[in-house]
Parts: C-alpha cells; sequence; structure tokens
C-alpha cells in the first residue's frame, strides 16, 4: 500500500512541487496540502494521513504549535519537520512537540522519499548535521541524578509541560497558577539544572533517570 503524505507549507511553489514529487513516486501518495496550520488541523483527521510534513514557519500557528495539536488529534501519525531552520531551539522544541523527524528543505529528493519511509517504519530521520546537533546538545546538558532530584514535584510538573512545547500562558492556564508564578517556577528550575535555556531544561528533562 501507498503512503500516504500531507503537506503543511506556506510556499505556494514549494507545496506543489512537493506535491507533484509525491505523486510521481511509487509508493507514495499526496492526499492533502495546506497552506496554514490552521486548515490543516481541521482537515486532517478526517484525512488520516499517514505521514505529515510540516514547515515551522508558518502565518498564524506556527509549525512547532501545530505538531503538538495535531499529535493530540492523530497521535498515530508521524510528523516530519521539513524547513529551513537549523538552529537548536527550533529543533528540540519540535521534537518536544511530537515531530519524529526533522529534515531540511534543501534535501535531495530522493533522499527526502527515504526519509518519509524511515519516518513511517517508526524511525526517526534526521539530516546528518540535524542529528549531529541533537547528541551533541544532549551531551553537553548531560544531567547529574541529584540535579533532577532536586527538582519539586511543581517543578517536575512544569518542566514537563515545557518539554511538551507548551508555551508560559499554556502552562499558566493548565495549572491554574498565573503568568509570573510560571516565570517563578522556570526560574527556579534553571538555577537548579544549571541551564540558562528552554531547549537545555528539556533535554535534561528527557535525558533524566
Amino acid at each position: 500500500m501507498a503512503i500516504t503524505v500531507s503537506i503543511v507549507e506556506d510556499q505556494d511553489p514549494l507545496r506543489t512541487t512537493l506535491a507533484r514529487v509525491l505523486a510521481r513516486a511509487e509508493g507514495f501518495e499526496c492526499v492533502s496540502h495546506y497552506g496554514n496550520a490552521e486548515d490543516a488541523l481541521k482537515d486532517l483527521p478526517n484525512v488520516r494521513p499517514n505521514v505529515v510534513l510540516m514547515d515551522i514557519n508558518l502565518p498564524g500557528i506556527n509549525g512547532v504549535e501545530c505538531v503538538r495539536q495535531l499529535k493530540q488529534l492523530l497521535p498515530q501519525t508521524q510528523v516530519m519537520m521539513l524547513t529551513v531552520y537549523e538552529d537548536t531551539e527550533n529543533i528540540f522544541n519540535a521534537l518536544a512537540a511530537g515531530a519524529s523527524g526533522y529534515m531540511l528543505k534543501r534535501t535531495p529528493r530522493a533522499e527526502l522519499l527515504e526519509a518519509i519511509r524511515e519516518v513511517q517504519r517508526g524511525g526517526s530521520p534526521m539530516t546528518t548535521h540535524i542529528a549531529r546537533k541533537v547528541v551533541q546538545s544532549f551531551q553537553k546538558a548531560a544531567p547529574s541524578n541529584e540535579a533532577t532530584e532536586n527538582l519539586s514535584p511543581r517543578e517536575q510538573e512544569v518542566l514537563d509541560l515545557l518539554s511538551q512545547g507548551l508555551i508560559y500562558k499554556e502552562i499558566s492556564d493548565k495549572l491554574g497558577i498565573s503568568y509570573e508564578t510560571v516565570h517563578t517556577y522556570i526560574r527556579r528550575i534553571y538555577e537548579k539544572l544549571q541551564v540558562r535555556t528552554r531547549t537545555e531544561a528539556v533535554a535534561k528533562f528527557l535525558r533524566r533517570p
């Protein structure tokens, strides 16, 4: 059976090109494509593709937030980021939100098709130097048992929500605490884990014993 693929990409020429590549490739079927996250979130639960190719820089809801919401609606659908962004922050935010792969738009078409096959088989395809950045970030942020054990239950709860890709306002609403209180918890988390960014904190949380 063909792998069914949907595309979320705001650049019309690229979206059309990707759809054409999939249509011509054996074993693939492009079942839908969208220029923004809002349309994708409305329609994808009906389409139920095997794989979604997701851009990050979208108008309105961005790609990372779209992944987080989409995985709640379609937990079995695999999402692979297809973007120009190579920075660690975007990589970790996308993976924490539920993306299974991270490829760059300049990836040759044959490699992109193989990456779609891999993510459908349960793998986590990444452009080589993206994968190296992930490994280096984990190594740099390798936690000690003591660091994570020092977090209070509430601080661990806040960090867990951060790792899911939630923003401060969403954490505030979910936990029923003020925005300022969320800031206070996150400042304490950073101090205890000896980190300075959300990405480093999430990396330590994902590597906890």
